[in-house]
């Protein structure tokens, strides 16, 4: 079975990610910026490249990398932006110099955040950004759409392989709070703690149940394609009001709690990716309806939180 390495692999993804992986007999590895107990598991900060040399020397061959490890969110990568570039842009710069050197293959977290700001109607399909202009309204957007680049020259320049996912709106179960975090969680964390929320008419996104996400993460090293980009995201599309309504309704609260704002800074309005050649490609199959998966994420946040 292969070799792997999860770069930020004890995160929200990166965690059920790795049990995936393990349950499937690969030997797994883990690293990220702080120590732990676990045997498999290696203290490794991606933006130092002697740390991470280390840790390859350590482990020894390594079949695939999948590299997660970065600083995530708009408004994280707004109040830290020293972080987010050391991170994403050197800290992967890091990476691909040791993949030219040991010629492992590497499956990369991108995100939605590259898309920007499309015209209206043009589709959230993987080639549209060497189509048209990209606006992108924050650094972690930029550093993103930075990565894919040093990603695609290497492959030209020095033949290394590489697998780009961008990542959509993934929410469940694993998820802890803090005020950085995905919108499912905000919204249900402060309708527990009777906080207002607040809610950007308008706005519309698509979300995939953890599971789901997982399900195609965890086994998308089998069907490797070096070049190749991939949308990962849901089918279910709803505003981000109506997905205020679903957990209000659930919890049984006043929708007193919502605090209706026309826009959000250095946010985009819509996200509705084509998913389609994940699907044929990977097997991706975004099943379970917020109906089915909020009650889920709920009642997993009150246990954790003692609600």
């Amino acid at each position: 079975m292969p070799t792997i390495l999860v770069t930020g692999g004890e995160g929200t993804i990166g965690t059920p990610l790795v049990d995936s992986l393990t349950k499937q007999g690969n030997r797994v590895f883990v690293c990220g910026p702080f120590h732990s107990y676990k045997d498999n598991y290696f203290r490794c900060d991606v933006s130092e490249y002697r740390q991470l040399e280390r840790l390859f020397d350590k482990i020894g061959p390594v079949d695939y990398v999948y590299h997660l490890a970065a600083e995530f969110g708009r408004n994280n990568g707004e109040d830290y932006y020293e972080q987010l570039w050391n991170t994403n842009v050197v800290g992967t710069k890091h990476m691909i110099r040791l993949q030219e050197k040991l010629d492992f293959k590497m499956i990369f977290a991108s995100s939605s955040e590259i898309y920007g700001e499309l015209p209206e109607g043009v589709p959230y399909k993987e080639d549209t950004p060497f189509k048209y202009s990209l606006r992108h309204y924050n650094d972690y957007a930029m550093s993103k759409w930075v990565n894919e680049q040093q990603i695609r020259n290497s492959i030209e320049q020095n033949g290394t392989k590489t697998m780009i996912l961008r990542f959509f709106n993934a929410y469940g179960p694993g998820e802890y709070y803090h005020p950085y975090r995905s919108v499912v969680c905000l919204f249900i964390y402060k309708a527990l703690t009777k906080q207002k929320l607040t809610v950007y008419q308008g706005y519309h996104r698509v979300f995939q149940y953890i599971d789901d996400f997982i399900a195609t993460l965890g086994t998308c090293y089998k069907h490797f394609k070096s070049n190749e980009i991939y949308n990962v995201g849901g089918r279910e599309y709803n505003s981000t009001e109506e997905l205020a309504d679903k957990i209000i309704k659930l919890l049984n609260l006043n929708r007193s709690i919502v605090d209706l704002v026309p826009k959000e800074k250095a946010n985009v309005v819509n996200k509705r990716p084509d998913i389609s050649k994940a699907e044929r490609d990977l097997g991706h199959n975004p099943a379970t309806t917020l109906d089915v998966g909020l009650p889920k994420t709920i009642e997993w946040m009150k246990k954790v939180y003692g609600f």
